[in-house]
């Protein structure tokens, strides 16, 4: 039998049949279910479910941050279950969030389908998706930020600091976030009179490793770029750690620009330039609505970004002798990714 089905007879549907109802309380009492009259079943708990696709990055830190002040603030408690995790199962967190009768579910993962989300239709519990995850959750409410608006700023800032070649690291190609910071930087571009170069644009995953293989990829170019805007300050540690292994300097030889401005931006050396993603307050945001539309009938919710220029960015270097291009390893570098 189905975790709708289940759900139904708990909480006093009259659209199952007869005998089906049966059998279900019949698998209910030998688990030794403590069965509720439908009238206390028709009242949600004080449980908020939230659903992340890991919980050991930068940005999962402040999710987790937000979420979990909102959930205090309005009484309730959250329960954290982590997407990426080993053992887990999405047909065994449905039946958690029947099990604790779930005031609501906040997704946060590319992980979850259209099926999945449909599955949670069927249980009735409320859902709001949190952009940061990808995916896509049909006509469930959003919270997202301005993307597009923030990987323009990241662009044109580097634009009006000199820049012309200028590489773009992005997640997944085939999430709505990477996409929309990409067409932001490609405005302004175009707004600029640059000319777009495919090869000044690489997509991988939002994490360092990434960052690294992407920036050495882009630094091999026979003109490669003076600046990089990598789309998470993930990749953009990444893309210090291969400035770094090249002997190149940032922002002397690299200007690098990230997106999140997680705590970690102000500790890197340069502090980082970065796009800012209200991640706490989008969480915040996403728990609210829970309480107050049922996650449910809204249109998608744009927080704004907003660039913060630290020590990471500068005009573009000056030919010089004795100085190793971009790109050419200086003495002791590697032309391979470590």
């Amino acid at each position: 039998m189905s975790v709708p089905t289940v759900s139904k007879v708990l909480n006093g549907r009259s659209d199952v049949a007869s005998v089906t109802r049966e059998r279900v309380v019949e698998a209910l009492n030998s688990l030794g279910y403590a069965h509720r009259a439908p009238a206390a079943a028709a009242t949600r708990g004080g449980v908020i479910d939230l659903l992340i696709g890991g919980i050991g990055t930068l940005w999962s830190v402040e999710i987790l941050r937000g979420a979990e002040e909102a959930a205090a603030r309005a009484g309730r408690s959250l329960v954290v279950t982590n997407a990426v995790g080993p053992g887990f199962a999405m047909s065994r967190w449905l039946e958690a969030l029947v099990q604790h009768r779930s005031l609501g579910a906040v997704v946060v993962t590319s992980r979850a389908t259209q099926r999945d989300f449909a599955r949670l239709d069927g249980l009735e519990v409320p859902v709001v998706q949190l952009d940061p995850g990808g995916g896509a959750g049909g006509g469930h409410a959003r919270i997202g930020a301005t993307d597009w608006a923030g990987g323009r700023d990241a662009a044109r800032h580097l634009v009006e600091l000199g820049h012309r070649r200028i590489g773009f690291i992005g997640g997944p190609s085939d999430l709505t976030i990477s996409r929309d910071r990409h067409e932001g930087y490609a405005a302004a571009l175009r707004h600029a009179g640059i000319e777009l170069d495919p090869e000044l644009v690489r997509h991988g995953e939002f994490m360092p490793a990434s960052g690294t293989e992407l920036a050495h990829a882009l630094l091999s170019l026979e003109e490669p770029p003076t600046a990089l805007f990598a789309a998470s300050d993930l990749s953009a540690m990444g893309v210090y750690h291969a400035a770094q292994a090249r002997g190149l300097t940032v922002p002397g030889d690299l200007s690098v620009v990230g997106f999140d401005d997680t705590f970690v931006c102000e500790h890197l050396s340069p502090p980082l330039t970065t796009v800012r993603q209200p991640l706490a307050e989008m969480a915040a945001q996403a728990v609210r609505e829970l309480e107050r539309t049922s996650g449910g009938g809204r249109p998608r919710i744009e927080l704004a970004t907003t660039l913060v220029v630290r020590g990471s960015t500068a005009p573009p270097p000056h030919a010089s002798a004795g100085r190793a291009a971009p790109g050419r390893p200086a003495p002791g570098g590697s032309e391979t990714a470590p």
